[in-house]
């Protein structure tokens, strides 16, 4: 039985003391089961007994699926799977799932291999430890049978029935209450193929993602750190990219971009694009010929009209950074005194923007050892009714503010303070690098 907490200082809500829980829930009149995340019947209330017409002894203890087990003589009924899903459903989204009306046979009481054909409304709710996870899920459920029967009920039918899907309509042309419940199920159907067709669009998305950025920073690359957020509501993977790659013991170089658009079309884009410029970069005399090369490549592919981008070339040896942005927010250098300085003096127009391809303008900064350097897309610091510079000068406050952390503390701090870690209406990247 489940345990009953008690008020310490003896007194409840409304002046009610020492509430009994236990004795409360199995007075509830709407009929409750309570399962284990491995779907194990734990409890169950009088009201769910009762329209189930078992004893706790039968239910108790097991199995949900082995206590009402699959009609064999209708082994396509799809009630048993569609509750197995919502189950799942709740476990996996940690939200309660309220599922529409649903045929349900279970076997008569003492009569294992006779079934009675039921028709249930379900709502299955998780109740969540402390760590977010779920320990229990309460089954709730209405028991429908008595209404869809009386419902569909036809006068000279001999079987007192007509076929439940065919509902009957009265004269006046309104829909029958048994209609509206056969196009719900058929609504729900729907949106279980929708949900399944997205689950496998979503796999495909996430290995595209896997595919196409870098796993590993280079070895040279320690004191790096990366944050990937395509936005709230996507599949997982967006338009923006980040690369870093080893060019000799003392050089390396970083870069971001962003494709315009997002989901699955935008992220195809951006996966040649960041090969390309990813090439681009081992082999080109510095960033502005890195960037003039992508620019050639880009006017070549569907899709990559204005994508933005920025590369930058560190020199551990001499401690410079070189770089060219192709209208690509400026990344920030962070220096060991908390001054950030913008690095906008390589800005040019973005890819495939110029009628004809021209050469890209570069800079050279200088850093001292401690400094940190951050590339950036723009959706971490754009907001819907506010200039871009209120979101820059926010980005530039935090880093000053985090600066002597290390860069995964960098990273997630600057998230946190432009309000990031929750997700974000758009696709966003961060390479935060410690000099």
């Amino acid at each position: 039985m489940i345990e009953a907490d008690r008020d310490t200082d003896g007194a409840g809500r409304g002046g009610h003391t020492g509430i009994d829980y236990a004795a409360l829930f199995g007075a509830v009149p709407t009929p409750l089961s309570v399962l284990t995340p491995e779907l194990v019947i734990v409890e169950a209330n009088r009201a769910y007994l009762e329209i189930t017409g078992r004893g706790r002894e039968e239910l108790i203890g097991q199995y949900l699926f082995d206590a009402f087990p699959q009609n064999p003589a209708d082994p396509d009924a799809d009630g048993m799977r569609n509750l197995r899903a919502s189950l799942e459903r709740v476990l996996t989204t940690r939200r309660t799932d309220t599922m529409v009306l649903q045929r349900y046979d279970i076997p008569l009481p003492g009569k294992a291999d006779v079934y009675e054909e039921r028709y249930w409304s379900p709502v299955n709710t998780p109740v969540l430890g402390p760590d977010g996870e779920v320990t229990l899920i309460i089954n709730r459920v209405e028991d429908a049978t008595a209404y869809v029967r009386d419902s569909l009920a036809a006068p000279g039918d001999p079987a007192g029935r007509k076929d439940p899907k065919k509902p009957p309509r009265p004269a006046d042309g309104r829909i029958a209450e048994p209609e509206l419940y056969t196009r719900a199920r058929e609504l729900y159907e729907h949106n279980e193929r929708l949900r399944r067709a997205h689950a496998r669009e979503h796999e495909v998305a996430l290995t595209l993602q896997k595919a196409m950025l870098p796993t590993h920073m280079p070895l040279q690359r320690r004191n790096a750190a990366v944050r990937y957020r395509p936005a709230a509501g996507s599949l997982n993977v967006c338009g923006d990219w980040y690369d870093l790659i080893n060019l000799s013991d003392d050089r390396f170089a970083v870069a971001v971009g962003d494709v315009v658009g997002r989901g699955l079309e935008a992220a195809s884009v951006m996966g040649q694009l960041r090969s390309a410029l990813s090439a681009s970069m081992r082999v080109a005399d510095g960033p502005a010929q890195a960037l003039y090369g992508l620019d050639l490549y880009a006017r070549s592919l569907d899709g990559a009209l204005a994508t933005t981008t920025v590369k930058v070339d560190i020199d551990t040896h001499t401690r410079t950074l070189t770089y060219s942005s192709a209208g690509h927010l400026p990344p920030m250098l962070c220096h060991p005194d908390k001054l950030v300085e913008l690095l906008d003096q390589a800005t040019d127009v973005p890819l495939a923007a110029r009628s004809r391809p021209s050469h890209r303008p570069q800079a050279i900064a200088s850093y001292l050892p401690g400094s940190v350097l951050i590339l950036y897309t723009d959706g971490l610091v754009e907001r819907r009714h506010e200039s871009i510079d209120v979101g820059l000068k926010r980005l530039a406050e935090s880093l000053a503010r985090h600066s002597d952390r290390g860069p995964e503390e960098i990273a997630d701090s600057l998230l946190e303070d432009l309000g990031m870690s929750s997700g974000t209406a758009d696709d966003a990247a961060l390479v935060v690098i410690r000099l």
